[in-house]
Protein backbone atom coordinates (compact mmCIF):
# COMPACT_ATOMS: atom_id res chain seq x y z
CA UNK A 1 0.00 0.00 0.00
CA UNK A 2 1.57 3.34 -1.21
CA UNK A 3 0.67 6.74 0.01
CA UNK A 4 1.94 10.09 -1.62
CA UNK A 5 1.12 13.63 -0.86
CA UNK A 6 3.42 16.00 -3.38
CA UNK A 7 3.16 19.00 -5.32
CA UNK A 8 4.51 17.15 -8.83
CA UNK A 9 2.20 15.88 -10.72
CA UNK A 10 2.17 12.24 -11.53
CA UNK A 11 2.17 9.86 -14.58
CA UNK A 12 -1.25 7.74 -14.12
CA UNK A 13 -0.52 5.43 -16.77
CA UNK A 14 2.64 4.67 -15.66
CA UNK A 15 2.00 4.25 -11.73
CA UNK A 16 -1.27 1.99 -12.82
CA UNK A 17 1.29 -0.02 -14.99
CA UNK A 18 3.47 -0.52 -11.89
CA UNK A 19 0.51 -1.48 -9.57
CA UNK A 20 -0.77 -3.74 -12.27
CA UNK A 21 2.45 -5.66 -13.04
CA UNK A 22 3.45 -6.53 -9.02
CA UNK A 23 1.68 -9.79 -8.92
CA UNK A 24 0.57 -12.57 -10.83
CA UNK A 25 -2.47 -13.08 -8.88
CA UNK A 26 -3.94 -9.30 -9.67
CA UNK A 27 -7.35 -10.03 -11.85
CA UNK A 28 -8.63 -6.14 -11.49
CA UNK A 29 -7.25 -2.96 -10.99
CA UNK A 30 -9.76 -0.23 -10.67
CA UNK A 31 -8.99 3.23 -10.47
CA UNK A 32 -9.97 6.83 -10.16
CA UNK A 33 -8.39 10.43 -11.29
CA UNK A 34 -9.70 13.44 -10.16
CA UNK A 35 -8.80 16.73 -11.95
CA UNK A 36 -9.58 20.19 -10.97
CA UNK A 37 -12.69 21.79 -13.22
CA UNK A 38 -13.04 24.74 -14.53
CA UNK A 39 -16.37 25.79 -12.60
CA UNK A 40 -18.10 25.22 -9.35
CA UNK A 41 -21.15 26.45 -7.73
CA UNK A 42 -21.54 28.25 -11.09
CA UNK A 43 -18.24 30.28 -10.76
CA UNK A 44 -15.38 29.89 -13.01
CA UNK A 45 -11.99 29.00 -11.61
CA UNK A 46 -9.01 30.07 -12.23
CA UNK A 47 -6.78 28.00 -9.30
CA UNK A 48 -7.60 25.80 -6.45
CA UNK A 49 -4.85 25.77 -3.93
CA UNK A 50 -5.10 22.60 -1.35
CA UNK A 51 -3.66 23.37 2.00
CA UNK A 52 -2.46 19.92 4.11
CA UNK A 53 -0.35 19.06 7.50
CA UNK A 54 2.24 17.28 6.73
CA UNK A 55 2.71 14.14 8.64
CA UNK A 56 -0.78 14.17 9.48
CA UNK A 57 -2.32 13.57 6.37
CA UNK A 58 -0.07 10.82 5.08
CA UNK A 59 -1.01 9.58 8.47
CA UNK A 60 -4.92 9.88 7.84
CA UNK A 61 -4.63 8.17 4.32
CA UNK A 62 -2.56 4.89 5.57
CA UNK A 63 -5.07 4.54 8.26
CA UNK A 64 -7.87 5.17 5.39
CA UNK A 65 -6.30 2.69 3.05
CA UNK A 66 -5.57 0.18 6.31
CA UNK A 67 -9.42 0.18 6.76
CA UNK A 68 -10.16 -0.75 3.13
CA UNK A 69 -7.65 -3.85 3.17
CA UNK A 70 -9.40 -4.85 6.66
CA UNK A 71 -13.00 -4.55 4.81
CA UNK A 72 -12.50 -6.22 1.19
CA UNK A 73 -9.94 -8.83 -0.27
CA UNK A 74 -7.67 -6.67 -2.10
CA UNK A 75 -3.93 -7.05 -2.90
CA UNK A 76 -2.51 -3.56 -2.78
CA UNK A 77 -3.85 -0.07 -3.41
CA UNK A 78 -2.20 3.48 -4.16
CA UNK A 79 -3.06 6.86 -3.04
CA UNK A 80 -1.56 10.17 -4.30
CA UNK A 81 -2.70 13.40 -3.59
CA UNK A 82 -1.29 16.70 -4.52
CA UNK A 83 -1.14 19.88 -2.86
CA UNK A 84 -0.56 23.53 -3.92
CA UNK A 85 -1.92 25.62 -6.66
CA UNK A 86 -3.39 24.01 -9.46
CA UNK A 87 -5.50 25.11 -12.16
CA UNK A 88 -8.40 23.21 -14.47
CA UNK A 89 -7.73 20.02 -16.10
CA UNK A 90 -4.34 19.46 -13.72
CA UNK A 91 -5.06 16.42 -11.65
CA UNK A 92 -5.67 16.32 -8.26
CA UNK A 93 -5.67 12.80 -6.88
CA UNK A 94 -4.98 8.73 -8.10
CA UNK A 95 -6.67 6.38 -6.49
CA UNK A 96 -5.97 2.81 -7.53
CA UNK A 97 -6.69 -0.66 -6.32
CA UNK A 98 -5.56 -4.15 -7.10
CA UNK A 99 -7.36 -7.87 -6.33
CA UNK A 100 -8.30 -11.01 -7.79
CA UNK A 101 -11.26 -10.34 -8.85
CA UNK A 102 -13.67 -7.00 -9.71
CA UNK A 103 -15.77 -6.67 -7.16
CA UNK A 104 -13.63 -6.52 -4.47
CA UNK A 105 -11.16 -3.75 -5.82
CA UNK A 106 -14.55 -1.68 -6.94
CA UNK A 107 -15.76 -1.16 -3.35
CA UNK A 108 -12.26 -0.61 -2.16
CA UNK A 109 -11.39 2.19 -4.52
CA UNK A 110 -15.10 3.93 -4.19
CA UNK A 111 -14.52 3.28 -0.11
CA UNK A 112 -11.26 4.94 -0.44
CA UNK A 113 -12.63 7.77 -2.52
CA UNK A 114 -15.56 8.77 -0.40
CA UNK A 115 -13.08 8.59 2.77
CA UNK A 116 -11.12 11.24 0.98
CA UNK A 117 -13.79 13.18 0.83
CA UNK A 118 -14.50 13.49 3.91
CA UNK A 119 -12.43 12.37 6.30
CA UNK A 120 -8.49 13.60 5.13
CA UNK A 121 -7.18 16.46 6.28
CA UNK A 122 -6.80 18.61 3.05
CA UNK A 123 -8.42 22.11 2.98
CA UNK A 124 -9.07 23.52 -0.65
CA UNK A 125 -9.39 27.36 -1.97
CA UNK A 126 -10.99 28.31 -4.50
CA UNK A 127 -9.66 31.57 -6.66
CA UNK A 128 -12.40 32.77 -8.75
CA UNK A 129 -13.27 36.13 -10.32
CA UNK A 130 -14.89 37.28 -7.69
CA UNK A 131 -12.37 36.72 -4.91
CA UNK A 132 -10.80 33.82 -3.00
CA UNK A 133 -13.11 31.14 -1.06
CA UNK A 134 -12.65 28.34 0.71
CA UNK A 135 -14.88 25.00 -0.36
CA UNK A 136 -17.36 23.57 2.13
CA UNK A 137 -17.74 19.73 2.41
CA UNK A 138 -20.97 18.93 0.42
CA UNK A 139 -23.50 17.42 1.96
CA UNK A 140 -23.53 14.19 -1.09
CA UNK A 141 -20.26 13.81 0.11
CA UNK A 142 -21.27 13.30 3.51
CA UNK A 143 -24.21 11.18 2.39
CA UNK A 144 -21.75 8.52 0.31
CA UNK A 145 -19.66 8.06 3.13
CA UNK A 146 -22.58 6.97 5.83
CA UNK A 147 -22.66 4.21 2.97
CA UNK A 148 -19.54 2.70 4.74
CA UNK A 149 -20.19 3.34 8.15
CA UNK A 150 -20.54 0.06 10.70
Amino acid sequence: MTVSVQVEDFDAGAQLNKLRLASPSIGALVSFIGQVRDINDGDSINTLTLEHYPGMTESALQAIEAEAKSRWDILDSLIIHRVGTLEPLDQIVLVAVVSAHRGEAFKACEFIMDFLKTQAPFWKKEATAQGERWVDAKLSDDIALKQWQK
